[in-house]
């Protein structure tokens, strides 16, 4: 089974706390502090493995999560980082936001590393908190929470050559003769459910990859049918080899199939139209009606493109298609297949920082990142704590922000899960 579209949840490491710790040793006065630092959360990185094809191990594993750090300890030994965790991915995968759908990653590039998600900052220990009137710090950092997001990953095959038509016109069959691929072959509408690849090989040496993909409909682009599904994986190819029941088999116009294929192209993406299109009128050996050819050909030569008569089933015209595009290969270069929307150094911190005050009556409420970080700095039932935290409001100037809102002796202050009353 090919998997292409999958979604999992991913978690960063939490940092671990910082120590409150005291050297005492015989004969050493005043030791002072010497609790050291919580180590790093472990990140989450995606990894491209050449080896991998499909998505298909992400549908058994949902979950992802890196190592938490572990927390300082005594004699200002850090605590050890939390081990980062690779995640492998097949070369053509993309990374999104589950919730905004904003690209995160385009794995394209071979031994491609992505960091996707930072582990939490370790806590610092008690001894970066004495100073000549606080020598007797009880109290440090905890380290931050590492974070959980939601991430779709996306997979767009990557070859040189895109087979692309109305189902049932021969692509499969086109496929299955010129590589070692060997995809379902059926008298029937979506027998290709699923994106096959191959490698052309020709008699010159000659070699590139081409892309048997489920065929198009009408409507494909808002996705009727297999829709997206399809397009998706066409995105990223070289030359488009437009496969056409010439001998119209199936009821339908040759040209008209043409016109509805390359609305679609056009619907999705406004690149696709201008890839290398060749037209190859298929199923030769049973067309009955030359007119038919006459008219595609006549379509092609109105829109610049070149187009073969062949037979897959009996290997009509093959030789001198397949060695015309192997020439056209070598002019076109391969893409670095960037994103337009990319988001340059995404981050999935969408708080806010610095800090906030809010009022309501008697209540003021203050809140942002950089107050959560003091916070966990204190222990409030340690005076020279609670002073350094009273001390550092004042620095950031929240304190006369205050005031400046009219706040009184008795009123209420609110930071998070913790109340008092303010004093003059």
């Amino acid at each position: 089974m090919f998997i292409d579209y999958t979604k999992i949840t991913i978690a960063s490491g939490n940092g671990g706390n910082g120590a409150i710790s005291f050297r005492r040793e015989k004969y050493v006065a005043n030791g002072g502090p010497d609790g050291g630092d919580g180590g790093k959360g472990g990140s989450i990185y995606f990894k491209v493995d050449l080896g991998l094809n499909t998505l298909i191990d992400f549908r058994y594993n949902k979950r992802y999560a890196a190592k938490n750090g572990e927390p300082g300890s005594g004699s200002r030994c850090n605590g050890k980082k939390g081990e980062d965790l690779y995640i492998k991915v097949p070369q053509g995968t993309v990374v999104k936001d589950a919730e905004t759908g904003a690209i995160i990653a385009d794995l394209s590039k071979e031994d491609q590393v992505e960091c996707i998600l930072e582990g939490g900052k370790g806590g610092k220990g008690n001894v970066h908190f004495a100073t000549a009137t606080r020598q007797i710090p009880n109290f440090a950092e905890t380290g931050e929470p590492g974070k959980e997001r939601a991430v779709i990953l996306e997979l767009k095959m990557i070859a040189d050559v895109g087979l692309v038509g109305y189902p049932n016109v021969g692509k499969s069959t086109l496929l299955s003769r010129m590589t070692l691929a060997r995809p379902k072959v059926a008298n029937y509408h979506f027998t290709t459910l699923e994106p096959s690849l191959g490698v052309v090989k020709l008699k010159n040496g000659a070699s590139f990859v081409m892309a048997d993909i489920p065929g198009l409909i009408e409507g494909a682009s808002e996705g009727v049918g297999l829709g997206l599904q399809f397009l998706r994986h066409v995105e990223r190819t070289r030359v488009l080899l437009h496969v056409i029941d010439v001998a119209g088999t199936e009821g339908r116009d040759p040209v008209e199939d043409f016109e509805k294929i390359n609305i679609e192209l056009a619907n999705y993406s406004e690149k696709l139209p201008k890839k290398l299109q060749i037209i190859a009128a298929n199923k030769a050996d049973v067309l009955q009606n030359e007119e038919n050819f006459a008219k595609l050909e006549a379509k092609a030569k109105e829109n610049g493109m070149e187009i073969f008569k062949i037979s897959a089933v009996t290997g009509e015209g093959l030789d001198v298609l397949f060695m015309r595009i192997a020439d056209l290969l070598k002019d076109i270069p391969k893409e670095e297949f960037e994103v337009e929307d990319k988001v340059a150094h995404y981050t999935f911190d969408d708080e806010t920082p610095g800090w906030s005050i809010t009022r309501e009556n008697n209540t003021f409420t203050i809140e942002g990142k950089e107050i959560e970080t003091i916070m966990r700095r204190v222990n409030f039932s340690d005076y020279e704590s609670m002073a350094y935290f009273h001390n550092t409001l004042r620095k950031m100037g929240i304190e006369a922000e205050l005031r400046r809102r009219g706040i009184k002796e008795g009123d209420i202050v609110k930071i998070f899960d913790w109340e008092f009353e303010y004093e003059e």
